[in-house]
């Protein structure tokens, strides 16, 4: 499997902004017209927000239906999109063999979200049969390409010896790279790396920069290694976690605050690396 891969951007909110100035509903009328048009780019940009409701209603059959459109006209990009919309069953049945085929075409043009997501079903036998090797072999190709989440997995891989020898050093090496790169998750795994070495200053400047970007369900698992961290410094960061998680989650978000507050005698337990 091994293919030139490049670095591309997800087609996420944040891009979205910096690549459409405007107002979202008049971005979206825009994309509308220039998809109608037939133009593969905007016809992957309104899928996205069309699944993630950004300036239109939400629709993720809609989006779905755009994301093929642009795919069967060589859209790589959309390509994963669809498949991210088999695998997760948005807008539609889920078919997590027709995500591989999507993904595997996608990281055929060079794509390293593709190479990504499809590594994600080898790891876990979704779709395809579990093969760890095949995995790590495409984590460490999309890493390399400069895809940030790859390189935060190719750091667990090296730390837990899956498929590959245990080599600490490689996994510290690659969260780092992970953590420079912008990925939550690589920050936080950098961050638990320099606190078990003692360098909490450094490890809590990183836990600040991965609880700005963290989505929701790494908040939830996030702030509870914090509150068993075995470092009283690192146990106040659970507060914020917690916090960011109720501000971004739902009802039980803002009870698991209320129960985080209210008087504990847990025992604390070392930081999870």
């Amino acid at each position: 499997m091994a293919f030139v891969l490049r670095r591309q951007e997800t087609l996420d909110a944040q891009a979205l902004r910096e690549r459409l100035a405007g107002e979202p509903r008049d971005v979206a009328r825009s994309l509308l017209a220039a998809a109608r048009q037939g133009a593969p780019e905007a016809q992957a940009l309104l899928g996205q927000i069309l699944l993630d409701g950004q300036g239109i209603e939400r629709d993720p059959a809609l989006a779905r239906t755009w994301f093929g459109i642009a795919a069967e006209q060589g859209h790589a990009m959309a390509r994963n999109m669809l498949g991210r919309c088999l695998e997760h069953g948005w807008g539609g049945d889920q078919d997590l063999p027709g995500a591989a085929r999507h993904y595997r075409l996608a990281m055929q043009q060079g794509l390293d979200w593709a190479a990504y997501n499809y590594a994600g079903l080898l790891a876990t036998g979704r779709g395809v049969e579990r093969d760890q090797a095949a995995a790590f072999a495409l984590y460490l190709q999309a890493a390399e390409a400069g895809h940030a989440k790859s390189m935060n997995l190719v750091g667990r891989y090296f730390e837990e010896g899956i498929s590959v020898p245990v080599d600490a050093q490689q996994a510290r090496d690659w969260y780092r790279r992970s953590a420079l790169a912008g990925d939550f998750r690589g920050q936080f795994s950098h961050a638990a790396v320099l606190a078990e070495a003692g360098e909490l200053n450094e490890a809590l400047h990183w836990l600040r920069e991965a609880l700005v970007g963290g989505n929701l369900n790494f908040l939830r698992v996030a702030r509870t290694s914090l509150a068993n961290a075995r470092q009283a410094e690192l146990r106040e960061l659970a507060l914020a976690y917690h916090q960011r998680a109720a501000e971004l989650g739902d009802e039980h978000d803002g009870q698991a605050l209320r129960d985080y507050q209210a008087p504990s005698t847990a025992v604390a337990a070392p930081l999870p690396g």
